[in-house]
């Protein structure tokens, strides 16, 4: 018996060492009938089904979930506010680190800390989760209520792991190549070029083209118009150890004012200010743009679709607009706030299950399966990296709606993915996705001490609302304005509205958010 009973001990000791080096939530996580989790992702873009294809149902077989996807209709602010007011948040939430009502969900106490959660049910989500993040995140109450995705420390960076800008200035390749290559980094270079590219091809496959491109238009301005153009133009974020605005910048009015010529030459298209992103996704597909200051990232899926059948219509990465003295751009890399954050709603009730879901999601189990599909199936390792099988890179290259319904990896489910995790062993992009991210390196650099938020309610939060505001509605007026004393009227009233709106009281408190986030960094 004593024998028996040594024996029995050692088994069970040897099963909870056992236990504590999974890196699957524990099997009483899984129920024999999926448990639904609803899960609510702050983009009116996202529209991937859960289910139908590989990803997810791996995922549902290994932690015994389902997952009831939901995104805003419309405006995506509207919809959180009206899900926050009502108190009816769904289990999971995913939304933007510098979305205001980010701080709005913690103050009010409607998520569950993940730490107390990781501690009580999964243990694994501590190990999971990256110390530095959970640091960064970790409110003056000593709890962590969010997690990032897609998040960089100033670490990775020093050891060249960090990722290169996602912000690009792209050509289509044949086109340019057809006007000669030119160089677009001044205001006479670029405005020549698409003028000639316009006149060259002023149709692609029996529709006009479209000679300037750019990110969707919003009631705060156009990512393309504003921070990526600055950023091109090397416009710094502080002068003198003081948040600068760069929005006032003399670099910055000059290149609005070439767009602005531009636009009064009938080169600037009218559905550049309407377009959502699905339209945009259309145009770019049918190779509908010229060029455009775009995020890399975003085009990859159909990049690799024009790889596939046209190798010389792809987009390439050139160097774009610079400020009069040629300096280098200065495109920011991902910091550690990441892309997005994602939190349990205390509405959960099953907050085990959703830290246990998010447990696997960010393990090297999960993020391989959400990144690369099944393996065996869709991939296999060869020398520690995936190289996918053809049919699924037929897939990927040549029907990518059939490859989300079908396999649903490539980062389909993206709210969790961990870029550092995945780059070991990523398998090697095609070659127009390469170049794109090889011309990026040399000009990225570490910004995350410039990210700034305000908290609602207060007095600089809604200056800075009001401020937002007026550059969202004087963008297109001052890109459309019929002639330049027309633009420079506008200019003059777009300076001083932003300053009568409280411009100093916002840079003020952005110096002292950067002062604090250089301690925290270790930036001097």
């Amino acid at each position: 018996m004593k024998r028996l009973l040594s024996l029995f001990l050692l088994i069970a000791f040897l099963s909870s060492l056992l236990a504590g080096c999974v890196t699957t939530p524990p099997a009483e996580g899984v129920s024999e009938e999926p448990v639904e989790l609803s899960w609510y992702v702050n983009f009116s873009w996202y529209n991937t089904p859960w289910g139908g294809n590989a990803v997810s149902r791996a995922i549902t077989e290994a932690t015994g979930m389902n997952i009831d996807f939901q995104s805003p209709d419309g405006s995506e602010s509207e919809t959180l506010d009206a899900l926050i007011a009502g108190d009816k948040l769904p289990d999971l939430i995913t939304l933007g680190w510098w979305e205001t009502q980010l701080s709005v969900i913690i103050d009010r106490e409607l998520v569950y800390p993940l730490n107390a959660l990781a501690e009580e049910y999964d243990p694994y989500f501590l190990e999971a989760a990256d110390p530095d993040r959970l640091a960064w995140y970790t409110q003056p109450d000593g709890n962590v209520y969010c997690y990032p995705n897609s998040s960089y420390t100033i670490k990775d960076y020093a050891e060249g792991r960090g990722a290169a800008s996602n912000q690009t200035f792209l050509v289509r390749k044949d086109i340019y190549e057809a006007i000669g290559s030119p160089d677009m980094t001044t205001p006479e270079g670029f405005a020549a070029a698409v003028r000639a590219a316009a006149e060259q091809f002023p149709e692609v496959n029996g529709q006009p083209l479209i000679p300037v491109g750019a990110h969707e238009f919003t009631q705060t301005g156009c990512d393309s118009f504003d921070k990526f153009l600055l950023n091109f133009l090397a416009v710094p974020y502080e002068k003198d150890g003081k948040f600068y605005d760069r929005y006032s910048d003399p670099e910055y009015k000059r290149w609005l004012s070439m767009f602005r010529q531009l636009g009064e030459e009938g080169l600037l298209s009218s559905d550049i200010f309407i377009d959502k992103r699905v339209q945009m996704e259309e145009k770019l597909l049918d190779g509908r743009y010229f060029c455009m200051i775009y995020q890399r990232t975003d085009i990859a899926d159909i990049e690799r679709q024009i790889y596939d059948s046209d190798p010389d219509r792809v987009y390439i990465a050139v160097d774009g607009p610079r400020n009069i003295d040629g300096e280098p751009h200065t495109l920011p890399g991902t910091g550690i706030n990441g892309w997005t954050v994602t939190l349990i709603s205390k509405n959960c009730e099953r907050p085990d299950l959703a830290i246990r879901l998010m447990s696997y999601m960010m393990s090297e189990e999960g993020q391989k399966l959400i990144t690369l599909g099944v393996e065996g199936e869709h991939y296999h390792m060869i020398d520690g990296r995936a190289v996918l099988t053809e049919d699924t890179q037929a897939l990927l290259s040549g029907d990518y709606l059939q490859y989300l319904e079908t396999v649903g990896a490539n980062d389909a489910y993206w709210m969790l993915q961990d870029n550092r995790i995945q780059d070991q062993w990523k398998p090697l992009e095609i070659e127009p996705i390469r170049q794109m991210e090889a011309w990026a390196r040399p000009y990225t650099f570490y910004s995350g001490q410039y990210d700034v938020s305000f908290t609602p309610g207060t007095e600089v939060y809604e200056a800075a609302r009001r401020i937002d505001a007026i550059h969202g509605e004087m963008l297109p007026q001052l890109l459309l304005a019929p002639s330049e004393e027309e633009f420079e009227r506008l200019w003059a009233d777009y300076v001083r509205r932003r300053e009568e709106a409280g411009l100093a009281m916002v840079l003020e408190e952005s110096t002292a958010q950067m002062a604090a986030a250089k301690a925290r960094l270790g930036i001097s």
